[in-house]
């Protein structure tokens, strides 16, 4: 017997307004080993976008998918002047545990972090004079938001609130997997996370959800194998969960960040921090996109 509803997350998870999908704290803990701390970042990943912020005179940083806090406390180490912000509480709590342990470091005592939610950003972040010199939106979150009205109405909100935080003359870094190749294969690219240098075992098993014969969600399972050390029961424990994100193909998720910025932008793309020319032979795991708010 099949389930009479397509699951799109794991049990326990919210389902109101901007869904929250660690909701259940149980992912939530689970991603955090997955993904490592800041020392588990690639080397490749930690270059690409120190040295961007810095190109681009950057100091001051509003991250929109906190998340953990892994971005945010490279930047903070690095000296940045950050802001932190998600809408999920159970992430948070590792971002602000982090913050607590290194309280007597006065970069970390000043970092701001707050919970916050993309469709009333506005409202709930208060920018410093006309923006941030650079907002980030990194890991593949902001595909995290659905589309469960069919017009990527909450998406289009979300995209232009996000922009308004941006200073003219500032920078917005955000990301998605390559759901152009997932869409074409049903497979995701071959290769490592360009983000996480994880030791722990894992499997992910890719499904597309099509409405009206159009693809509307990816649904990755992820079976992850946690050691004894690190499992809350003392012994190996295999942990699943399952994570949904709309699957943003590179050319239309460009365009809408154009109207985001009122097409006031100049706008670039890289595959895997690398320049990137459609129709390459290498196949990129993630597009990062980049884009500078004229004045």
């Amino acid at each position: 017997m099949v389930d009479s509803v397509y699951r799109t997350r794991s049990l326990g998870v919210a389902a109101v307004g901007l869904p929250d999908q660690y909701a259940d704290g149980k992912a939530a803990k689970v991603w955090q080993l997955y993904i490592g701390d800041t020392q588990s970042r690639t080397a490749e990943y930690k270059s690409w976008v120190l040295s961007l912020l810095k190109k681009h005179g950057c100091q001051g940083v509003l991250d929109v998918a906190c998340g953990t806090g892994v971005d945010s406390i490279m930047l903070v180490e690095e000296g940045f002047t950050v802001m932190s912000v998600d809408a999920s509480d159970k992430m948070l709590k590792h971002a602000l545990k982090a913050r607590w342990e290194r309280r007597k470091e006065e970069s970390f005592d000043k970092w701001v972090i707050e919970e916050a939610n993309w469709l009333t950003l506005p409202k709930d972040v208060q920018k410093p004079g006309t923006g941030f010199d650079a907002v980030i939106c990194l890991g593949n979150s902001f595909s995290h938001l659905p589309d469960f009205k069919g017009d990527q109405s909450d998406q289009k909100l979300a995209l232009k609130n996000i922009a308004s935080m941006v200073k003219p003359g500032g920078i917005l870094i955000i990301d998605h997997r390559n759901y152009d190749h997932m869409l074409n294969t049903g497979r995701a690219p071959p290769g490592k996370n360009i983000y996480y240098k994880s030791d722990l075992t894992q499997d992910i098993t890719t499904s597309v959800l099509l409405v009206d014969n159009k693809p509307h969600m990816i649904t990755l399972d992820y079976t992850v194998q946690v050691p004894a050390e690190q499992s809350q029961e003392g012994c190996p424990e295999l942990s699943k969960f399952r994570l949904s994100y709309y699957p943003h193909k590179v050319d239309d998720f460009k365009e809408l960040l154009r109207n985001a910025f009122q097409g006031k932008c100049e706008q670039s793309v890289n595959g895997d921090f690398k320049s990137y020319t459609p129709g390459q032979d290498t196949v990129p795991c993630y597009f990062i996109h980049v884009v500078k708010k004229t004045t």
